[in-house]
């Protein structure tokens, strides 16, 4: 006999794997929608290149078939679609198409910024396995370009910033985010950051007073609060409270962080509280 609660756990069942199956129907509805998305966008800018009549144009229609190369490769192997091999052959086409772009018109910024972000977006790819990519080096020598020919791109000093970040080159980094944020103050998280970084790299080679200028940079420039952004709070009332034994700049540090609503660990809360207690 079938009880009321053992038709509801069957139809629960019974709708649970329908959702997955539904789920997953539309998984691969999304993905085949976006790969035609891509194939499009390639055949028309083969269209394009066919139809050029000036270099500039060729240039441009090299460079968006590029992009839809370097795009269909990079989705493909996020959603694993695609073994290393044919990943490798769409970059490789990506990259013709945008030495060609520029090669034709090696006199527009845009056509090195438009394949640095190919390099570093495949460089991103190889560090969610491996602590660097030889894709990186190539990534900044293009956004290096872009920024040289336009000094007043923002975001060519945006991708250069987070370029250097990645090869752990935080004092270049700080430079690239320095002329962002003189460009666009609404960046100037990247540049806290940065700071905030290179404060963490001192302290942890113990060169506390490097530490405590950076941090401390990093607290007034100030951030987004983005949970994948470096933290100075607490490493800076660390050092306050076990190196310098500064507890009057750890309280102050402490009260700064409670008015703006940044996290203070507790451990680090008690240890105040019980150095103040012993004075």
């Amino acid at each position: 006999m079938i009880t009321p609660r053992s038709s509801v756990k069957r139809c629960s069942a019974a709708l649970l794997f329908a959702g997955i199956v539904l789920l997953g129907g539309c998984a691969r509805m999304s993905q085949s929608w976006y790969l035609s998305r891509s194939d499009g966008k390639i055949r028309r800018a083969g269209a394009a290149l066919a139809a050029a009549t000036s270099n500039a144009q060729r240039s441009a229609a090299y460079a968006d078939r590029a992009d839809a190369y370097a795009d269909k490769a990079r989705y493909s192997r996020v959603m694993k679609l695609i073994a290393g091999e044919e990943y490798n052959k769409l970059f490789d086409l990506a990259l013709q198409d945008y030495n060609q772009a520029i090669a034709l018109d090696p006199d527009n910024s845009e056509m090195y910024y438009r394949r640095g972000n190919a390099y570093y977006s495949r460089a991103s790819l190889d560090m969610i396995r491996e602590p660097t990519s030889a894709f990186l080096a190539p990534a900044k020598a293009d956004f290096s370009r872009a920024a040289e020919m336009n000094p007043k791109n923002a975001m060519a000093f945006d991708m250069l910033g987070l370029t250097d970040a990645s090869m752990g080159n935080w004092t270049h980094a700080i430079a690239d985010f320095e002329q962002e944020t003189g460009l666009d103050r609404l960046q100037r998280f990247r540049l806290s950051d940065a700071y905030c970084n290179r404060g963490t790299v001192y302290l942890g080679e113990k060169k506390y007073d490097l530490a405590i200028s950076d941090l401390n940079q990093a607290i007034q420039i100030g951030g987004t609060g983005d949970a994948c952004e470096c933290e100075p709070y607490n490493p800076l009332l660390s050092i306050y409270l076990n190196q310098t034994r500064e507890y009057d700049k750890a309280r102050a540090l402490v009260a700064l962080a409670q008015r703006s609503g940044k996290w203070i660990a507790p451990d680090n809360l008690e240890q105040l509280k019980a150095s103040s207690a012993g004075r």
